[in-house]
This record gives C-alpha cells, sequence and structure tokens, in this order.
C-alpha cells in the first residue's frame, strides 16, 4: 500500500513539473539597441519577477502552462505587455526592445525611487512641462504663478512694497515648505522670501509637489510639504528656447535657454533677465511693484564617460536689486514729505555637482554636492540689515531593486551658516551656525498588484537640538484600474531661527536673535485621497481626485513683542497649530477642449491664541478653475477665474472675500507664438477694500497684505 502512495505521489509531481515553464529574454533599447538594466520582467498577477543583468538578460521559471501575460517595466520606457501560451513551442531566448517614454507616464524623481506617478505611494502631484509654458509666458520672470495657482498652494507677499513672497502649503507658515532645486535645497534662512522670485522657469520641464510631512524625504522644514523643481536635460538634438514678454505694468522679461547632448559631454544654459519700473496702481506714492533688475545665469555641464556613468557640474548666479517705497525718492526727487523706501539687494550663487553610477542589476549610486552663498541688504531709513548666508548640502544614497523591492539607503550632511553684517547697537548680532547629520532608508514594497507600501526612516542629528526620529509610512491600493487611494502619514520637525514670515515683515527690525534656549518644532500629520480617472469614448477623459489633510504643530515658534513694545522675541508656545482640511481636485478634456477645478477648505487654527484661533492669512475657502481650448502647434486660449474667501489678519480684522479672473490666448506660427495674457481683468487689489499705506507719509506702516496690491 506504501508503494502504491509513494507512486502516485511521485507522478503527481512529475505531473506538476510538466506544467511548469520556463521564459528567458533578452531587454534592449529599441532607439539604442543597448541592454537595458535593470528591467523587471514579470508574469502578471504572480510573484515570478526577474530583473535584467547587465547584459539586459533576464529569466523567468515555474511558470504555469496555458495563456500568461509577460510584463516588461523599465525607467524611462514603455511598459511593454506580452501574451505567450506555455509551454513555448520556441523555447529559444526573446529580444524584446523598449521603446523610450516620450511622453504620458510622469516619472517622479522627489522621492528617489524614479516610479511613475500612478505607482508611487506617497501622494506626488506634478505640474507637467506644458503647464509650466503656459504659466510662464504669462509671468517669465519667476515661477510664482506657477505655485499661487495651484491647488492648496499660496505665494504669501510678506512687503508692501518690495514684492518679496513666501510659499504657503495648507494654510502653513512659509517657513514650514521646502524649496527644492532638481533636489537641492538651497533656498532657505536669510534668502527664503526672494528664492521663488530667483527661480526662471523657462530650463523647467517638471514642478514635483508633496503636501503634508516630507521631513523623512529630505529633513527639517519639510513639515507643510516640499516643492522640486526638476531641470531640462540635453537630448542628442539641440534645443532652443526664448521668450520675451512685456507687460502693461512697465515690466519686462527676457530668458533664453539652450541645450545639446553629444556623445560624451552635454549641457544646458540658461540665462535670464529683468526689469520692473516702479509701478503705483493706486496712485498713493507707494509701489505696489518695486524698481527692480534682476539677471541670473545657470550653466550646467553632464559629462558620460560610459553608458553606466553621469556626472553633473553646475552653477546658478543670480543678482537682484529690488527698489520699493515712496516713488519720489525712487526717482531721486526727495524731499521732506517723500522720504520712505526699501531697498532689497541681494546676490545668489549656487555650486551643485552630481554623480550617477548604474550597477548591474538595476542597482544605482548618488551623490550630491552643492555649496550656495546668499549676500542680501535691507534698508529703510534709519535702519539697515544685511548678512551673509552660507549653505553646505552633501547627499550619498544607494538604490537597490529587488524583486518587488526598492530600497533605498543613504546619508546627508548639512551646514547652515548666518553671519549678521549689520550695525546692531541695541541688539546682539543674529549668527546663527547649524550643523545636521543625517541617515535615512526608504522601502518601496509592491505587496501584490493591487497593494503597495512606501516605509521610510530617517534619524538626524542637530547641533544643540539633538536627534530626531523621522518615520513615514504611505500606502497606495488600487481597487481597479480607474480607482486608488493613497493614505501616508509622517512626523517633521524646524530648528528655530529667526527667518519666519513675522520676522521678515518686520524686516527683522528690532528682532532678538533665537539663541539655544528655544525648543525645535515638532510636527505630525498625514494625508488620504482617492483618485478616479476614466474615458468615455476616444475623445472624452477625466480625472476626480479628493484629498484630506491633517497637521500638528507642537513647540510652534511665535514672535511676540516684550513689555516694553520695543523689542520682539521667540518662543515656544504651549498649544499646538493645527491644520486640517481637504481640496477637491476635478480634471476633464473632450477633444481641444480642457476644464480644471480645484476646491481647498483649510481649518488652520493656533490653540495658543486667545479667542479668535484663526491663523491670519489663512482663507478657510480657494477655487481655483481654468477653461481651455488648444489646437496643438495652432493656437491656445482660455479664461481662469479664482476665488478667495475672507480671511483673518493678525489683529482679528477679516477682510471680503474676493473673485480674480484673467484670459489669455496664444496663437503659434511655426517655431515661434506670440502670448497675450489679460490678468486680473476685474482689477482686484487690496487698496479698493481698505488703507494699506498708513501716516505719516515719511514714515509709514503698512497693513498686512492678503491680496494683489498691483491688480
Amino acid at each position: 500500500m506504501k508503494q502504491i502512495i509513494l507512486l502516485f505521489a511521485v507522478m503527481l509531481a512529475a505531473q506538476n513539473l510538466q506544467a511548469q515553464s520556463g521564459f528567458r529574454a533578452t531587454i534592449q533599447s529599441e532607439e539604442t539597441k543597448e541592454a537595458i538594466v535593470g528591467a523587471k520582467v514579470s508574469v502578471r498577477d504572480t510573484e515570478i519577477i526577474a530583473l535584467t543583468d547587465a547584459d539586459g538578460k533576464a529569466a523567468l521559471e515555474n511558470i504555469l502552462d496555458g495563456t500568461q501575460t509577460i510584463e516588461i517595466f523599465a525607467e524611462g520606457y514603455e511598459i511593454q505587455e506580452l501574451q505567450f501560451t506555455f509551454p513555448l513551442s520556441d523555447q529559444n531566448e526573446k529580444l524584446i526592445f523598449l521603446k523610450v517614454n516620450e511622453v504620458g507616464d510622469v516619472r517622479i524623481s522627489t522621492t528617489r525611487t524614479g516610479r511613475e506617478i500612478d505607482d508611487v505611494p506617497t501622494r506626488v502631484e506634478a505640474i507637467d512641462e506644458e503647464e509650466i509654458d503656459e504659466k510662464s509666458s504669462m509671468r517669465s520672470a519667476n515661477v510664482s504663478m506657477i505655485l499661487n495657482e495651484s491647488t492648496g498652494i499660496k505665494v504669501q507677499q510678506t512687503s508692501a512694497t518690495s514684492y518679496t513672497q513666501s510659499v504657503r502649503i495648507q494654510g502653513l507658515d512659509g517657513r514650514y515648505t521646502q524649496i527644492l532645486k532638481d533636489g537641492f535645497p538651497a533656498f532657505g534662512g536669510f534668502s527664503g522670501s526672494l528664492s521663488i522670485l530667483d527661480i526662471p522657469p523657462l530650463d523647467l520641464k517638471q514642478v514635483e509637489i508633496i503636501k503634508g510631512s516630507a521631513s523623512t524625504f529630505y529633513g527639517a522644514g519639510a513639515i507643510a510639504g516640499v516643492v522640486n523643481f526638476i531641470s531640462k536635460e540635453p537630448e542628442e538634438k539641440s534645443v532652443t528656447s526664448m521668450i520675451f514678454n512685456q507687460t502693461s505694468a512697465l515690466g519686462t522679461d527676457l530668458s533664453v535657454f539652450n541645450s545639446r547632448k553629444f556623445s560624451r559631454v552635454g549641457y544646458t544654459f540658461l540665462g535670464s533677465a529683468n526689469y520692473q519700473k516702479e509701478y503705483d496702481a493706486d496712485k498713493d506714492d507707494f509701489t505696489e511693484l518695486p524698481h527692480t533688475n534682476s539677471f541670473n545665469l545657470n550653466p550646467r555641464v553632464f559629462f558620460y564617460p560610459d553608458a553606466q556613468t553621469r556626472l553633473m557640474i553646475g552653477n546658478s548666479t543670480t543678482f537682484q536689486n529690488r527698489k520699493g517705497g515712496d516713488v519720489f525718492v525712487i526717482r531721486r526727487q526727495a524731499d521732506d514729505f517723500h522720504q520712505y523706501f526699501e531697498n532689497n539687494n541681494s546676490i545668489r550663487n549656487i555650486t551643485t555637482l552630481q554623480f550617477d553610477r548604474d550597477l548591474e542589476s538595476g542597482r544605482k549610486i548618488v551623490a550630491k554636492q552643492s555649496i550656495a552663498f546668499f549676500k542680501r541688504e535691507i534698508e529703510i531709513p534709519n535702519y539697515q540689515f544685511k548678512g551673509r548666508q552660507f549653505n553646505s548640502y552633501t547627499d550619498v544614497s544607494y538604490f537597490h531593486p529587488a524583486k518587488n523591492h526598492a530600497l533605498v539607503f543613504g546619508f546627508n550632511a548639512v551646514y547652515d551658516q548666518f553671519k549678521e553684517n549689520s550695525n546692531t547697537a541695541n541688539l546682539d548680532r543674529r549668527n546663527e551656525t547649524r550643523t545636521t547629520f543625517g541617515g535615512y532608508v526608504q522601502d518601496s514594497f509592491d505587496i501584490t498588484n493591487k497593494l503597495s507600501l512606501e516605509a521610510g526612516f530617517r534619524l538626524d542629528a542637530v547641533t544643540n537640538y539633538g536627534v530626531f526620529a523621522l518615520p513615514r509610512i504611505s500606502f497606495l491600493y488600487r481597487l481597479t484600474d480607474h480607482l486608488s487611494s493613497r493614505v501616508s502619514f509622517g512626523l517633521g520637525y524646524k530648528a528655530p531661527s529667526i527667518f519666519t514670515e513675522e520676522a521678515e515683515t518686520l524686516l527683522f527690525q528690532n528682532v532678538l536673535p533665537v539663541g539655544n534656549s528655544l525648543k525645535a518644532e515638532r510636527s505630525l500629520g498625514g494625508t488620504f485621497d482617492v483618485n478616479y480617472r476614466n474615458t468615455i469614448g476616444e475623445k472624452f477623459s477625466y480625472t476626480l481626485n479628493q484629498m484630506f489633510f491633517y497637521t500638528e504643530i507642537k513647540n510652534p515658534l511665535v514672535l511676540q513683542p516684550n513689555a516694553a513694545g520695543r523689542f520682539f522675541s521667540f518662543t515656544n508656545a504651549v498649544q499646538p497649530v493645527k491644520s486640517s482640511g481637504f481640496e477637491t481636485n476635478a480634471r476633464l478634456s473632450y477633444d481641444i477642449v480642457k476644464l480644471f477645478a480645484g476646491y481647498t477648505y483649510t481649518n488652520a487654527k493656533a490653540e495658543y491664541l486667545a479667542g479668535n484661533q484663526f491663523l491670519p492669512l489663512v482663507p478657510k475657502s480657494k477655487l481655483n478653475s481654468a477653461l481651455l481650448f488648444e489646437k496643438e502647434e495652432n493656437f491656445k486660449a482660455g479664461i481662469e477665474a479664482y476665488f478667495t474667501s475672507s480671511q483673518f489678519l493678525t489683529d482679528r480684522f477679516k477682510t471680503k472675500s474676493f473673485w480674480v479672473l484673467g484670459i489669455f490666448g496664444e496663437k503659434s506660427f511655426g517655431k515661434f507664438s506670440l502670448f497675450i495674457n489679460a490678468e486680473n481683468i476685474t482689477d482686484t487689489r487690496q487698496s479698493r477694500f481698505g488703507t494699506v499705506v498708513f501716516p505719516p507719509h515719511q514714515n509709514p506702516t503698512f497693513s498686512e497684505i492678503y491680496t494683489h496690491t498691483e491688480g
């Protein structure tokens, strides 16, 4: 009897072995015919996965007999899906070519895994090159319009006469938003309110935005989120772009971009110049737009020693001279009545180096180094604040794909130093020096075909403030091919600094140094969203997204006047700041017609405030909408409408709600195009709702800015 059972088991095992087959393939680029290293080859709806080696070869085993779908995915290429009937009649190795992914799927670099946006568990918003081009045609000098017209983001003006700005996400102060350029964080501190004014948009191919805690990715300061501006890279075909812009508000912009890739070397070059004549929209003698001269040069050189190695060396230099205040003073017609001015002069230089090395089986090493120098002088009558800021950023990461895992290990070192050069007879110099050493690990894990996990952990050691443990976790669940959902949660922190929106508004006048006795701000927060997209017929497509968010900041840094009211000092509030709300986004497209609509509800409160606890300058409701008519390479026309509800100022005054409307049109003539933009045709500006400049005329004070000032 035992012999019969044993014989039956052997026969059954042999039958199972016969019902399983193998698959061997070489994966190459259709364009270059070179092997693609690290391509993921898998059998759909199974755990059978392999990665191509240095020769582009991969082998799959134990494939069940019958019709199976082989999926092939490689970064930068279109996904290939092939059906085979197993066992194969032809057992020879297959040669499969992948097409370069020219358009369509959006690949994300901010999370360091290089995945397509639909496959990243972390919720990332991407502004593509087409939308960047549209906004840069409207305002080509800087990226402020690109961000201000995005759902859930507000570009906050910090000076009534100099037009300096910071970026708020989900109602939180600009110091909680980290600005990156190609992953390099060189735009904070003293330079913060000029950062987005120093970034021309012409060389950008994409803007990636993470809303909510992202400190696990990039360390301190990413409590509200991260904005990463991604630059174009050279292509084998020479690319030249130029934009000239003239505004009715007496502004002139000129930007030029050129790039080219050769066999072993490539380059990109961006040059930008902006002139803005002093502009007084409400004829009260004070500028809404300052007299501005700015100039930016940004060359980058790329070296390709072999197919697996890339070295980039770049340098960006920006000069800005901004003169705001009384137009008579700016025009050198000062007298006893016309005395006030506000000058901002700055120089920024950022040198960047990035080394990428592709290893076998899709592994990769990336090393980054940036050195940033920033000098700025602020001057008003009888007061001057000036200083130099130095920043060094070093980051080395190792990427290791392993079947359904994508692991990233890395460490970085950040050195920030600010030295004040002002004559501060009544104050200690507000110097700040901070060194941060951090290590991080991240795993993007495809648990099943429907469920993906992204988990990360960072450990930062900050001089004078201790060690910060920053876990983060995100899930992506694909309910169907059209419906997906994401949920994320993470911790964050921000070391104390004098450079906040409140202090910037005061031009740092009589603001005491932070010292070393304050606690770091700590945060926890999360997001949850549901995304649905589908098509009806061949011409109609739509996408709907609903996102909820919550952030809580403990030990919030608050600027308060002392008992005499002369000086201002920072303290840690006992009660937290909390921001919660939701965003609703819809995109519809039919033939040449596109409709975009986004609504944001924000409930941001400072629980340390007595009575009305709403954070100042945070509207509860914002609506962004745009209707676009576009025929590729022919014409483009549209209308935009933006609604902002009432908001509270610091003195608890409640503002009025307002609408802003705009229309635009573009006509293409081959390689040239003519763009006309009528922005804010309703002439919405703060001076129509109340007083902006308060007497005396010789030494005025200004209202907080909550809407357009220039009309």
